[in-house]
């Protein structure tokens, strides 16, 4: 029940169709009695900063999560930004502190990535395939080498994106042995598709699934459906996969942590959780 009390948590992203955080984290807060609530509130890019200062004057939020495609706006409106959203170049967590300042975060490569050692996988030296250098797979990047992988192949559409995090990387991790311009998944350990395609019928497939060796990772960040037509062809290759959901209940503890509200286990999230595609 949202009542006039009702602490507000902005879900902020374009479009809210695919959105899935509504679904688990509010019956979470009913379960627990908590007084909140997860309000998705769709805004195009060219809205954004002005809406964004706008929701933050409001007297009851306490802060907000955000997606797809304001990840990396986010980090030019705060007052202050986490080491982790520092080097991943993007936002998707903010707090709006007693004394009214904003803290950005970053959570989505840390869930990912605990997410895949959860499922036994491990990091240490892999060599890993990130497709995708927007804000999820930036973050999803330097998690990846704060858990000690080998190398990392980094592509995008703009190669110049893919080139900055590859700069942002080598700042913080000179030994990380980095690679930019290509989408092969040939010789890679795990792989991982970061960017929107998936969300659309008919989309390409992010890279070559035939060029990924059987035994490979393959992960997933898009949650329009559980098993995106990718993780469907690497399943067929019989590749173990991670679905876009799964970074969504492994980081969302530490959502609830930060924005002051306790904290949970994936598991716990999933048993209460009422999500649908």
């Amino acid at each position: 029940m949202i009542r006039g009390t009702t602490t507000l948590i902005a879900h902020l992203g374009y479009p809210t169709e695919s959105f899935k955080a509504p679904m688990i984290y509010n019956p979470w807060f009913e379960k627990h009695g908590i007084d909140a609530v997860v309000m998705p509130m769709g805004v195009k890019a060219e809205d954004y900063p002005e809406v964004f200062r706008s929701v933050f004057r409001l007297t009851n939020i306490r802060g907000a999560l955000v997606t797809m495609p304001h990840k990396i706006t986010t980090i030019a409106l705060l007052d202050e930004v986490s080491t982790t959203a520092r080097i991943a170049g993007s936002c998707n967590a903010v707090l709006r502190r007693p004394d009214g300042t904003l803290l950005g975060d970053m959570f989505d490569g840390a869930g990912f990535v605990r997410g895949i050692q959860r499922k036994g996988r491990d990091l240490a030296g892999a060599r890993v395939l990130v497709v995708g250098s927007g804000g999820v797979g930036s973050a999803i990047a330097a998690s990846l080498a704060a858990a000690g992988v080998a190398a990392l192949g980094l592509h995008d559409f703009s190669p110049a994106s893919a080139e900055a995090l590859a700069g942002r990387l080598r700042e913080h991790y000179p030994a990380l042995e980095i690679a930019t311009g290509s989408n092969d998944p040939a010789g890679y350990d795990v792989v991982v598709n970061a960017t929107p395609l998936g969300m659309k019928e008919g989309d390409p497939l992010p890279m070559d699934v035939a060029r990924i060796a059987p035994g490979t990772f393959v992960g997933e960040v898009v949650m329009k459906q559980e098993h995106t037509p990718f993780l469907r062809a690497a399943q067929e290759k019989g590749c173990p996969v991670q679905v876009g959901t799964d970074m969504l209940f492994e980081q969302i503890p530490a959502y609830l942590e930060f924005f002051g509200f306790g904290t949970t286990t994936a598991e716990e999230l999933r048993a209460v959780a009422r999500v649908s595609y």
